[in-house]
Formats: C-alpha cells, structure tokens, sequence
C-alpha cells in the first residue's frame, strides 16, 4: 500500500504527462493567472507568512530569506509575468536529416517530466520553481523547509486553485510534507522522479549529493571573493565592497571573503571599516588585515575555516594578499564556483583573472550581486548551478529541457 507521500508522487508523475496536451498560449494564459491571483491574495500569503517569521528569531538572519512584504509580493507577480512572456524551451527542433536508407530523422528539446526541488527557507522560490516549470511542461515536487512550512502551504493552494480553473491538473504543482522522511522517499523516487535540485546551504547539497539515486543538479551554496587588486581605483572599489557584502547578505551571491593587495591594503581598510561600520559587518581578519583594522569594533581574529565559509549574514572574512598569483591561488583553494570578482583597472590583469578563475559567473569591476536569473534576462530561477554537465551559473527556463530523437520510417528494419 502506497504511503501519503508515494501518493503525491504517483499523482504528480500522471499529472507531468497530461501537461503535454497543453498548448504554449494556454499555458501562458495560466502564469498569467496565477500572477493576477498573487496580487489579488496578498492579505493571505502575508497571514501565512507572519505565522512562519513568528516562530524565528528576531534576530535571527534568516528572518530576512522567509520575510515576505507586498513589495516582496509585487515583485514575485512580476516576475511571473516576465517567465509568461519568454518562449518556452520545449519542443524545440534541434536537428533534422534524413538517413541514407529513408528514415526520417529528428532531435527535439523535451521536458524532463518531474522535477523535485529541495529548498531553505525561502517561500519566494515556491512561485519560481512553481512557474518555470510549468513554462517548460515540467510537473514539480516541492520540499521546502519547516521554517516556511505555512507560507508555502499557502502559496501551493493559491497555485492549485488557478491551476483547477484552466482545467490543468492540480498535481502538475505538488507541496511535500516538510520532515526529513520525505528526503529519504525522494531519493530513492526513480520510477517518479526525473531530476532533484538542492538549493540552499553546502550541507543539504552534500546530504542531496551523497544519497540519492536520482540525478543530481547541484545549485545554491556560494563562497564569494572580491580581489581588490592593487591598481584598483579605490572608490570604485569600496562601493562594489559594500554592495557585494551588505545590500542583502542572506543570499548566495553575497561577498563572504574580501582579498586586498598588500600595497593598497592600509589606505582601502581604513576608508573600508567607515562603511562597514554603519552596516555593523563582523570582521573576520587574518593576521596583517587584523593589525590594519585595529579598533574597529566588530573585529575578530579568523581561523582557517573561516575563508571557506558562507556566512549568508553581515559578517565576511578579510585576508591581504601578497600580489595577483597568491590572490588566485586562494580563491581556487577556497571557491565554491559561484561568484568571484575582480576591482582592478588594468584591463589585461581583469582579463586574466577571468580566464584563470574556475566559477559559474566571472566579474570585472562589479558587484557579485548580480548573479540572478532575473538580472541576466532569464526570468525567474531555479538557482545558481555551481557544476558543469547540464547547467552552469543562473539554471533558469532554458535549461529545464533534455534531449529526445524521433526517428520516422515505412517499415524500414535494419
């Protein structure tokens, strides 16, 4: 006898193959709804999510990843509209020849069926996974965290009623039950479950990595660099700092390690620790930089596990480095290929560093911030894909597609 949860994958991979009768208008004409019925349920979605935040902390710094707002809300809906508006990436041709003996021959972009995405705290990706799969005729399972459990409840429910309206299954969006039972039965889902993203902390990627049998795409965990280089222009170099660290430090493509060339190190740390003091960032310093911000009062010695940590808060690592070699060096022993960028205006040295560097999204004079879906034109997000086969930096509509090969023949036998 089949468990709950068994149930909602049953239900959820039937409901992946009636999605394919749906026309790319009509499936439009559904985001487009679901991002009306967003708008017109703020009160709701809100109610849910003050249930999830009053639980936590105030201090706590996930608060700011589970926070949602009517701005917050606005900008959800908006994004819907902007992945209504894209081309879908199935069914797309991208090869046709006709074989020696007649047979027709054809590879075409195919949806990958179900999709479990494994995510922390955040309930705005319970909208983004939600319609980018859609988009691309893919059914979803979605895991979201305890921490967000009442606003994603919500926020399924809001999907499924639109979904019901457009005559589309209810399934084609499926919440999971928030405990770790739940990851165990999807790891082992292969007759359900096509593909299982992770995204959120290093450790869920590794638990995701290491147990399940489904295939893999690994997104999310960022140890970001910023290299000043010593012919950086300083102002330009502070304000790429200070954005990259404090414009919102709970998410993946904030800085978590800053690396100063020795001959600008003094004059850049002293104008440094002024912003950064308004923000009330937690210095962790190695021992040359630790010397240079002495009487700052958010300071601490680092330890060694502290350069390859993301902090996801107000908090960062500084470490002087000797020059552009030793710079590299550090960031290939501690990256995690996400986000890593240069301030230098020596355009051959900003050249060099990104060839040489080995990550997702390389930066020349700006902000690791960018590193968004949104921002690059791609819509919404799955997440930030730190490997290699499939999908590298901003994993977003287009790459929600696998391949398929349609052969057509006349009773043709070999």
């Amino acid at each position: 006898m089949l468990t709950d949860t068994e149930q909602i994958f049953q239900k959820t991979f039937s409901a992946s193959k009636s999605l394919q009768r749906f026309s790319d208008d009509e499936i439009q004409d559904l985001l487009l709804a679901i991002a009306n019925e967003i708008e017109k349920d703020m009160a709701s979605i809100l109610k849910a999510n003050k249930k999830d935040v009053s639980k936590m902390a105030a201090t706590d710094p996930l608060v700011d990843r589970l926070l949602l707002n009517e701005q917050r809300l606005q900008a959800i809906a908006n994004a819907v509209r902007k992945v209504s508006d894209l081309p879908s990436p199935a069914g797309k041709l991208i090869l046709k020849r006709n074989l020696k003996k007649g047979l027709e021959l054809k590879k075409m972009t195919v949806p990958f069926g179900v999709i479990g995405v494994i995510y922390e705290s955040r309930p705005n990706v319970t909208f983004d996974i939600a319609v980018l799969c859609l988009k691309s005729k893919n059914a979803c399972l979605l895991k979201g965290s305890r921490h967000a459990e009442e606003t994603n409840k919500k926020s399924v429910a809001l999907i499924q009623k639109v979904l019901k309206q457009k005559n589309f299954a209810p399934e084609c969006v499926s919440l999971l039950p928030s405990d770790r039972k739940t990851l165990e039965k999807m790891f082992t889902a292969t007759g359900y479950i096509d593909l299982i993203i992770p995204r959120g902390s290093q450790q869920l990627i590794d638990t995701v990595r290491k147990n399940s049998l489904v295939p893999v795409i690994e997104t999310g965990a960022g140890v970001c660099h910023v290299y000043v280089h010593k012919e950086a222009q300083i102002e330009k170099a502070l304000s790429i700092v200070v954005n990259a660290k404090t414009s919102r430090p709970t998410v993946c493509n904030a800085m978590d390690t800053l690396l100063i060339d020795k001959t600008i190190a003094s004059k850049f740390l002293t104008l440094l620790k002024e912003d950064f003091l308004q923000h009330k960032v937690e210095i962790y310093a190695d021992q040359k930089s630790f010397s240079l911000l002495k009487g700052y009062p958010y300071l601490v010695k680092a330890s060694e596990d502290d350069f390859g940590k993301e902090f996801l808060s107000l908090k960062c690592a500084v470490k002087v480095v000797n020059n552009f070699e030793h710079a590299i060096d550090h960031i290939q022993k501690y990256s995690t290929k996400h986000s890593e960028a240069i301030v230098s205006e020596n355009k051959d040295i900003c050249e060099q560093f990104m060839s040489e560097v080995d990550a997702a999204v390389v930066y020349a004079n700006a902000s690791t911030r960018f590193t968004d879906g949104e921002e690059f034109g791609l819509g919404a997000e799955i997440g930030i894909s730190t490997q290699k086969a499939h999908a590298r930096g901003p994993f977003a509509l287009e790459k929600l597609v696998c391949e398929k090969w349609f052969v057509r023949g006349d009773g043709h036998i070999r």
